[in-house]
């Protein structure tokens, strides 16, 4: 072999390396950045979004509806998420639950994090101007929901609600994307989605009992004990299914919504009881498995039950 194909080959062996580490470094760090913002759980509320947008439209809505509507809500909570982050990098670094996610750790700057709140909120603010005047005009008010209620478990035990309404923001802005108008069915889908992230947030939050007390944070179970927590979070549950039966009375819709109801209630029933307050080892199949099911059996039931 000529010292020409030897050179040749050796350079391309050289590029072949650095296209593979730069591939594989993006990968990376694309990857944290989804598990810093934990983006799979999107599936929480986008169902809900969906929600209000097939109600709205009484089907299914454009394709470029769609389209937008699915881009507002998955920029829009990653900005929530992104800055949930960074403004309690401190307080998660100190929490053993907590401390090992990417920003404590420092497997990702606080910069990035910057930078990525940055495209996600251009992205959502693109997006409800894609989708009509009202979204456009009324986005500056969701952001301060979604900006602001990171703060209010710093002052308020009413934190929970304030979750649970920031998170039913996704359900009349669905409908607002197709109808640019508020309606009543629109505000109920809003309280149901309210009580619903209430409620299983209240949950959650009793493995932070001592930790919460420690930092000086307002939460339910940090003022009042794990045991009223979860007395309140069913009474959250059971709003949420009666605001559900209304949805369907007042949407008319089929049989098929209310099969999807009724296990919908079986599974929030499930959703307590498996967690006691002097047993929290199933609260994390509380909230991540049943709640994912739990919003698109919703979604799914209600589409069905304008058909049949």
């Amino acid at each position: 072999m000529s010292q020409t194909s030897q050179i040749c080959q050796k350079n391309s062996w050289h590029v072949w390396h650095l296209w593979h580490v730069w591939l594989f470094g993006t990968f990376g760090m694309f990857r944290i950045l989804l598990d810093n913002i934990r983006f799979e759980h999107t599936i929480f509320a986008l169902p809900f979004a969906y929600l209000g947008m097939v109600l709205a439209a009484r089907g299914l809505p454009t394709l470029e509806q769609f389209i937008w509507i699915t881009v507002a809500m998955a920029s829009a909570r990653t900005l929530a998420m992104s800055l949930n982050r960074l403004i309690d990098r401190e307080l998660d670094a100190r929490n053993p639950r907590t401390m090992h996610r990417p920003l404590p750790r420092g497997t990702i700057s606080a910069r990035a994090v910057i930078a990525i709140s940055i495209v996600a909120f251009a992205l959502f603010e693109f997006a409800a101007w894609q989708l009509n005047w009202l979204c456009f005009a009324l986005s500056p008010l969701a952001l301060i929901f979604l900006i602001g209620y990171h703060y209010t478990k710093r002052f308020t035990w009413l934190c929970h609600w304030v979750l649970g309404f920031t998170d039913g923001i996704a359900a009349v802005g669905g409908w607002i994307a197709v109808r640019a108008s508020f309606d009543p069915l629109a505000l109920l889908l809003w309280f149901a989605v309210t009580v619903w992230i209430a409620g299983f947030d209240l949950i959650y939050a009793c493995q932070d009992v001592e930790v919460d007390r420690r930092e000086g944070l307002q939460s339910v179970p940090a003022r009042f004990g794990i045991a009223t927590a979860l007395t309140l979070a069913r009474v959250c549950h059971a709003l949420t299914v009666i605001a559900l039966a209304v949805v369907g009375v007042v949407a008319q819709l089929g049989i098929a919504f209310w099969i999807g109801l009724v296990i919908v209630a079986l599974l929030l029933a499930y959703e307590n009881a498996i967690v006691k307050p002097n047993d929290l080892s199933r609260l994390n199949l509380a909230f991540f498995n049943v709640n994912g099911y739990i919003s698109v059996i919703v979604f799914v039931s209600a589409l069905l039950g304008m058909y049949f």
